[in-house]
């Protein structure tokens, strides 16, 4: 997708203000899994209408690894700044908690690290470090997304210009970080390729981009790896997950249970970006997908 998803509303900044102890009398009741919402089948469904899926632009959905700690990025309606929300649950019910400015997080799957591009956090006894650096090479590349597989590969995109996105890799080997290396044409073909997510053992990689023969927008793509190591063609997700307009951002959740990703519903207007609500269906629309040998 052209645009990095993020908004956040003024409704969610003045119940933070008012209490921040999770003080929400006006707020809907969100109990049990999943912020409370009825899980999708094979057909995407909105995520938290009202709530999460709103009139403004916000995606990056997230769950932390134990699955009690859901981010999100939304553009604030007045200001315009790039904010995340988080919401915690509590006694099986979810409360929101916090938000902090910028785009939120991608974790890493020992849930010890919160990955924001070239940035992280490491988990301490008393919450999350300070920010800090990836450090040289990958302070040097304008990375937007950056996923980590169980084996620590980095997977992680590049912002372009005019459509030129590269979606590259780095390994961690004997404990040493490899140097960033670009995937070959089966990912990187066509343009806007962005949004990475590398599935844990590492079977199988999902992005958005546009390419020929694809649905209109950017649409999601997912390549599997091959026998001998090698990545195998991109496959379109297809027409009941991809549209004419942008779809992108897929993450898959941490129980391995729901693709979520984001879709424009209505462009910008103004100085107010697109309208961009977040999606989940069942992971097992990317699974039916995976060759079978």
């Amino acid at each position: 997708m052209k645009n990095n998803y993020a908004s956040i509303s003024l409704l969610f900044t003045v119940l933070l203000m008012v209490n921040k102890s999770y003080g929400q009398d006006d707020f809907p009741v969100l109990e049990g899994p999943y912020l409370g919402q009825k899980p999708p089948g094979l057909t995407p469904e909105l995520f938290a209408p009202g709530t999460i899926a709103t009139r403004d632009w916000e995606g990056g959905a997230a769950f932390s690894n134990d699955m009690k700690e859901f981010y999100f990025t939304r553009q604030h309606p007045e200001t315009k700044s790039v904010e995340t929300v988080v919401f915690k649950s509590k006694d099986d019910r979810w409360y929101m908690s916090d938000v902090f400015p910028g785009y939120g997080p991608s974790f890493a799957p020992d849930g010890k690290v919160m990955h924001f591009g070239k940035r992280y956090k490491e988990r301490t006894d008393s919450g999350w470090s300070e920010m800090k650096n990836l450090g040289s090479p990958f302070e040097e590349i304008r990375i937007m997304s950056l996923k980590v597989s169980n084996k620590g590969t980095y997977v992680f995109d590049e912002v372009g210009t005019n459509g030129d996105g590269i979606i590259r890799y780095s390994r961690l080997v004997d404990g040493i970080r490899e140097e960033p290396q670009p995937f070959g044409k089966e990912i990187n073909t066509g343009l806007w390729n962005a949004h990475p997510y590398i599935a844990p053992d590492e079977s199988y990689i999902m992005w958005d981009g546009e390419r020929e023969g694809g649905y209109g927008g950017s649409d999601l793509y997912v390549s599997f790896k091959e026998a001998d190591g090698s990545w195998g063609e991109a496959i379109n997700l297809g027409g009941e997950i991809n549209t004419e307009v942008d779809d992108g951002g897929p993450r898959i959740t941490p129980d391995g249970k729901y693709l979520f990703f984001s879709r424009v519903v209505a462009p910008a207007d103004g100085d107010r970006w697109p309208d961009v609500d977040t999606y989940w269906v069942d992971a097992q629309v990317v699974e039916s997908l995976r060759p079978r040998n």
